[in-house]
């Protein structure tokens, strides 16, 4: 392997795995929170006349800052040498800061402050994404990884449903933003005290030139690079269009009266069932061996939820959409996390590597307001919307077949 480093064959403990999971709950409730709930309600607050298009503005611009933020971590991380190890010291930092983000964002009392708010929030909330991310390579042994991405993908769960939580429970939107900033910053202390940090690598000269040269990674000599970032690129994509509006959809069309407690509800539903699908996936790819069948089915299903969100714009639909939503996004998520890993061309920049794929997901984060907006106030509306969004899930679904390295 490239770099000097070389893949890791320790298995990682019961106790890491929990350590590692834990840090991700925390950091997915800091931005679920405000992303599913208490942006929409700050955003309805300031803006009631164009909350569609304040809300777009303010999360894509968020989404843009993590277009850049997490590649940019990740080759930091990459290059640091500390006695905490590579990766610890931009948790840390980014956990610190993304909290006190959080706690401005809570003050914010315009949209352009809320804008920059959701920027910093973002911003510095990837410094850990990027770290976390990189961890995996680094210490898990391959056939381990879909058990890691499976907790991974629970982790994810119980982080949006924690944050939704926080976000609900908290009455006031500002005590929502405090709860989970403290949150957040409480959940990553056991990963950043414990454990083993991992082996820094040899040390490299800062060149400019060669560290903006690395964030392009040419997909014709690196083709499952390529095909494994399409892919995710894709699915993400059809998910960011299904979710951007799902706190306007409760109240707009299907009249509920307190859509933050539907989102709620929602949220729950949407958790149990991946409960009930992400760590049997990943277990069961780690068996067989096999990555690409878990990926597609998933998201197939995922496509499926949002068919079902289009033909049955019912709370009862929205109900059983939640239910199929999270059984494929507990699939698709507990076996590409793992998948991707093992297409990184460098052992030297995982973290680097894993950010250019990690921009997959925030990219978008960015069009997602783009498509999403005109759809919904010209061109079809929300049936229309959740139509594309299945279409672009199962393009995504299908091309990870295009991938030959891995099965």
């Amino acid at each position: 392997m490239s770099g000097g480093l070389v893949e890791p064959t320790q298995r990682v403990s019961r106790a890491w795995i929990a350590r590692f999971a834990l840090a991700w709950i925390g950091l997915y409730a800091g931005l679920f929170g405000p992303l599913q709930v208490l942006l929409p309600q700050q955003v309805e607050a300031l803006a009631p006349e164009a909350k569609e298009a304040a809300l777009a503005l303010v999360l894509g611009a968020g989404a843009a800052c993590s277009l850049v933020a997490n590649p940019l971590f990740g080759a930091l991380s990459d290059r640091t040498r500390s006695r905490w190890g590579r990766r610890r010291p931009w948790i840390a930092l980014g956990f610190a800061g993304g909290a006190a983000a959080i706690v401005l964002l809570a003050a914010a009392p315009a949209i352009p402050l809320v804008v920059l708010g959701w920027c910093g929030v973002q911003t510095l909330l990837n410094a850990p994404f990027a770290a976390l991310s990189a961890a995996v390579p680094d210490q898990v042994p391959a056939a381990q990884r879909g058990t890691a991405a499976g907790y991974l993908g629970l982790a994810f769960v119980v982080g949006v449903g924690c944050g939704t939580g926080l976000a609900v429970l908290g009455g006031a939107t500002a005590t929502g933003y405090l709860l989970c900033a403290a949150f957040a910053l409480v959940s990553c202390l056991p990963y950043l005290l414990g454990g083993r940090s991992g082996r820094p690598g040899p040390a490299e000269p800062w060149r400019w030139g060669s560290f903006l040269r690395g964030f392009w990674i040419d997909p014709v000599r690196h083709p499952d690079f390529g095909w494994g970032w399409l892919t995710r690129f894709l699915i993400n994509l059809g998910n960011a269009v299904v979710l951007l509006y799902l706190f306007f959809f409760l109240s707009d069309v299907v009249g509920l009266a307190d859509p933050a407690a539907g989102v709620l509800v929602l949220t729950a539903v949407y958790s149990v069932a991946v409960l009930g699908s992400v760590l049997v996936a990943g277990v069961l790819s780690d068996r067989v061996g096999r990555r690409r069948v878990f990926v597609t089915a998933g998201g197939v299903l995922m496509a499926a939820a949002a068919v079902l969100i289009a033909a049955w714009a019912s709370w009862p639909g929205a109900l059983v959409a939640a239910v199929v939503l999270g059984i494929g996004f507990g699939t698709y998520s507990s076996v590409d996390f793992a998948l991707l890993t093992q297409l990184l061309p460098s052992a030297r920049d995982r973290g680097k590597d894993l950010g250019v794929l990690n921009i997959a997901s925030s990219l978008p984060q960015v069009l997602a307001p783009a498509i999403a907006a005109p759809i919904v106030t010209g061109l079809g509306g929300y049936t229309a919307l959740y139509l594309v969004a299945a279409g672009i899930e199962v393009a995504g679904a299908l091309l990870v077949y295009r991938i030959r390295s891995v099965r």
